[in-house]
């Protein structure tokens, strides 16, 4: 077996098929990595109550890092890091992307919060049948005094998705923002990236990054990609990753990462 000591994975577009369910084989490839004591972690934009009907559904748990690097929880749902901004911040945010009449909807998430100013949005209703969580429509007076902002998500169409991105990253370029599909932009704190996650997750296991896996399918999982000794884009990924990346594997409704995890030598038995 390749020497490998740790495997992180995208949910969304990675983990799960086109129908949001883990293949036979991507579980076959959690279980053995389990008795062969590899940490596998999911690394997700989602927050960490947008995780666990995925734990329910497969009768399995492991840490989680959320917020696209934000949120740390281990495999016992304590939280080892959260970090973000505060609710003025996120109050001047959401300013700027309504005093500037953008066509988009936004999400704050806060730890288990999630909050929409617009849940008719039918972007919303798909997001809430995805993730199987309900969303709170509201505004930011919903949040506590002291909550930290994980990240802030606007829902756009995937015309406007570009402009809406070069605007805010003009306006607040010490956040960290980028799409994590053709029609949703994650904005977070300055320097959160999946990246960051999994090289402080690393640290605190004293896990070198070289011996890391990581498997991804978007833009927001490129800087992770790039940090671990064995990265694997999956098939679905948009061409222009496929060009920055030669780690190219099948699509993600394939047994692509079975099939990766069996190449570096996981002996994986298929349900």
């Amino acid at each position: 077996m390749k020497d490998f000591r740790i495997v992180f994975s995208d949910i969304d577009g990675t983990l799960l098929d086109s129908h949001h369910r883990i293949l036979n084989g991507t579980l076959g490839a959690i279980r053995a990595l389990k008795e062969a004591q590899i940490p596998f972690v999911i690394v997700t934009a989602r927050g960490p109550s947008c995780v666990r009907p995925i734990f329910e559904r497969y009768g399995f748990t492991c840490p989680m890092i959320c917020y696209s690097g934000a949120l740390i929880i281990d495999e016992n749902n304590n939280i080892l890091h959260s970090e973000g901004f505060g609710a003025n911040e996120a109050r001047k945010i959401l300013s700027f992307i309504e005093d500037g009449n953008f066509p988009c909807t936004w999400n704050i998430y806060s730890e288990e919060l999630w909050i929409v100013n617009d849940r008719s949005d039918e972007r919303v209703r798909i997001e809430e049948d995805i993730v199987e969580v309900s969303a709170t429509e509201g505004n930011i007076e919903l949040l506590p005094k002291d909550a930290v902002v994980g990240k802030l998500l606007c829902m756009c169409e995937s015309d406007d998705i570009c402009d809406i991105e070069d605007e805010l990253k003009k306006r607040f370029p010490d956040l960290s923002i980028v799409k994590s599909s053709d029609v949703l932009l994650e904005i977070m704190g300055k320097d959160i990236t999946k990246a960051s996650g999994i090289k402080r997750l690393c640290t605190d296991m004293n896990i070198p990054l070289s011996k890391a896996v990581a498997f991804g399918d978007h833009f927001n999982d490129a800087q992770m990609l790039k940090a671990v000794g064995f990265p694997f884009l999956m098939g679905n990924a948009p061409d222009e990753m496929k060009k920055e990346f030669s780690c190219v594997i099948g699509n993600n409704d394939e047994e692509s990462i079975a099939s990766a995890l069996q190449s570096l030598g996981l002996n994986i038995c298929y349900a």
